[in-house]
């Protein structure tokens, strides 16, 4: 008997994908992630990373990470609420808890798992959530497998979040209001304190996750809860570790019951092995040189704004971005990725963004500014961006 394939189907699919021209390849990057490194054998100016502040390759981040591997062996072997919780993990807890200005934190494996595992823990199919039509895949996750009833608001509209949350006022089941902090794909930032007002007027928690604004907002990097003069009044806060951090993992925030809550029910963290001690040494080697060294989000901002200047007198349009996230508006996923791959040929590492991680028609190129790029690195980006778009129409000549 000649047995077929069952998973042909994923075969077909992706055929599909090369003929649209919105299939990708995985890029290798073959040194540290800096402003200018080697991706598939090319020199390039790196604008495709979230390296924010530069960290990633910081010395001592490095050295942190060797002499927590020397002292702790190179990973915990075991879950944290069975013998995986070392010395340093608890450490990390405490230091994110105190720069955040919360009573506690907890540290998950990633960012993706801090927002599913949070949503799906404390909400039940009685519950309610009210959420921005753009967050993130990881809230959208943690959204259906909560089982609670969903509510989406379109982006920004505080007045329908306001709506909705009325109609809900009297009815059974808690309320969550969540949004991102800053925007991944658009680089806009929610209007919080408006969102913070309509959570207390209808009784509701109130969540952010604050990934793209952790090291890049508010004094020292404390994020959008800091930068609107909100501390008291969101009740979770998830950041992560994994972008100005320059390392790896995501973290919870909020009130001593959130946390000894999570460690009860939140299954990415039940459920996963904790982070090798020289991750965790990283990041807190991270968190000394944001209290440290100000003036990298200083640099950070003034690239920011170099950049999108310089972008905007050369006709691109860079929607609606306020942040270091600067999309640069294409319109067709195939256009998009045809542009990528293009500018890479050139000697610029930015990644088209298609549908299904943004609406059909609203294609981009991706580019974050970090801290560490030189203004000659910049003009030369700028450069090769406007000459590969008008020789392939994007701009007019």
């Amino acid at each position: 008997m000649v047995r077929t394939d069952p998973l042909s189907f994923l075969s077909e699919q992706i055929e599909s994908w090369k003929k649209a021209g919105t299939y990708q390849t995985l890029r290798q990057l073959q040194t540290a992630c800096q402003p200018v490194c080697r991706v598939d054998g090319k020199e390039v100016i790196n604008l495709a990373s979230n390296n924010y502040l530069g960290l990633a390759g910081h010395p001592k981040l490095i050295e942190a990470a060797v002499e927590a591997a020397r002292k702790y062996g190179a990973g915990s072997a075991a879950v944290r609420t069975i013998a995986g919780t070392m010395s340093i993990h608890l450490e990390l807890d405490r230091r994110i808890a105190a720069f955040k200005q919360v009573e506690a934190c907890v540290v998950f494996q990633s960012g993706f798992a801090a927002n599913a595992g949070t949503v799906a823990a404390i909400l039940t199919p009685e519950d309610h959530i009210v959420s921005d039509e753009l967050n993130h895949a990881s809230i959208i996750d943690g959204c259906r497998l909560s089982k609670a009833k969903i509510h989406v608001f379109p982006h920004k509209d505080v007045a329908a979040a306001d709506r909705i949350l009325g109609e809900l006022d009297g009815k059974s089941g808690r309320k969550l209001l969540i949004t991102d902090g800053v925007f991944s794909m658009d680089g806009d930032i929610a209007p919080l304190p408006a969102l913070v007002e309509v959570a207390e007027r209808h009784g509701a928690i109130m969540m952010v996750d604050d990934a793209h604004a952790s090291g890049v907002l508010g004094r020292n990097g404390r994020g959008t809860v800091d930068h609107f003069g909100l501390h008291g009044r969101v009740d979770i806060q998830v950041g992560t570790l994994s972008k100005a951090i320059g390392v790896l993992g995501g973290y919870v925030c909020g009130s001593r019951s959130l946390i000894d809550f999570l460690y009860h029910r939140a299954r990415p963290f039940l459920f996963s092995t904790s982070h090798p001690p020289a991750v965790a040494a990283s990041c807190l080697a991270a968190f000394d040189i944001l209290e440290s060294e100000p003036e990298r989000i200083e640099n950070l901002w003034n690239n920011t704004r170099y950049f999108k200047s310089a972008l905007a007198a050369a006709g691109f349009s860079t929607g609606e971005s306020e942040t270091p996230i600067t999309p640069i508006m294409v319109g067709e996923a195939r256009t998009a990725h045809a542009f990528s791959n293009a500018l890479f040929e050139q000697g610029v590492f930015a990644t088209g963004i298609g549908y299904p991680t943004v609406p059909q028609g609203k294609a981009r190129i991706r580019t974050i500014v970090t801290a560490a790029h030189t203004r000659e690195q910049l003009d030369r980006a700028v450069e090769i961006l406007t000459r590969v778009a008008r020789k392939m129409n994007i701009l007019a000549s």
